[in-house]
């Protein structure tokens, strides 16, 4: 009996050698942590920001008693600030803008009617309030915009390069726009955009020219049609979910 219970006890023992060894040999289970979950970027925020460029305007002369008072063509740099909201719907972006420039372009050109005498066009600022509608591939939005504007411009009718009439003059219109923008990180966007500005019958009563001066011209009925083409780029700094 007691071989018996010895011999139990021996098989006992290396069976459970056997099976410590067996989970020593075997390793432990590793546990991966759970995928980070990064978020898609949002266009839905706020921003502000500035912009450089050129302008490109043609602007139509043209007074009640002559008619075709000639054509001048202007250009130059321009530079400012622009600011506003969107907000994002599945991959389609909605907003609102506002933006203001500064400029310095500018051209004399002959007047048609009386060649001694010379048209200059100095555009001095361009501003406008326009809704947007884009579509977003994450961080790319390519977009349309239309809306409101203004320009302000200095007109000027010379004999032999000295200011004989001048004026300055606000011209209201409407403009629009398409462009493409890119997050390059959460709360810094870069956008490069064309815009076309219309603006229609800049004034009546524009300039005075004494008789003296022009020769009793009248200038006092002129009126100035202007078309601006704008193409620029710029930064915004992006307020609201996943920016400042």
């Amino acid at each position: 009996m007691k071989k018996l219970l010895l011999a139990g006890v021996a098989v006992s023992a290396l069976l459970g050698g056997q099976a410590t060894a067996a989970d020593l040999a075997r390793p432990a289970p590793i546990y991966a942590p759970p995928p980070v979950l990064v978020p898609l970027f949002t266009w839905t925020g706020c921003y502000v920001g500035g912009n450089v460029g050129g302008i490109w305007a043609k602007s139509d002369w043209n007074d009640g008693f002559f008619g075709d008072f000639g054509t001048n063509t202007a250009s130059g740099a321009l530079g400012g600030i622009q600011g506003g909201c969107n907000y994002q719907v599945g991959a389609w972006v909605f907003g609102i803008q506002g933006d203001y420039d500064w400029t310095n372009a500018n051209n004399n050109t002959a007047n048609i009617v009386f060649p001694l005498i010379s048209d200059q066009t100095q555009l001095k600022s361009l501003g406008s309030v326009t809704g947007r509608v884009g579509y977003s591939w994450d961080r790319l939005l390519i977009y349309g915009k239309g809306g409101g504007a203004w320009l302000r411009s200095d007109f000027n009718v010379q004999v032999a390069g000295v200011n004989a009439a001048t004026t300055s003059n606000t011209q209201s219109g409407w403009t629009v726009g398409v462009g493409g923008e890119y997050a390059f990180l959460n709360w810094l966007t870069g956008f490069v955009e064309y815009d076309y500005y219309r603006f229609n019958n800049g004034s009546s009563n524009l300039l005075v020219c004494t008789p003296v001066v022009c020769g009793g011209a009248a200038f006092n009925n002129l009126g100035v049609n202007t078309n601006v083409n704008v193409v620029k780029a710029g930064l915004n700094f992006k307020f609201g979910p996943g920016g400042f």
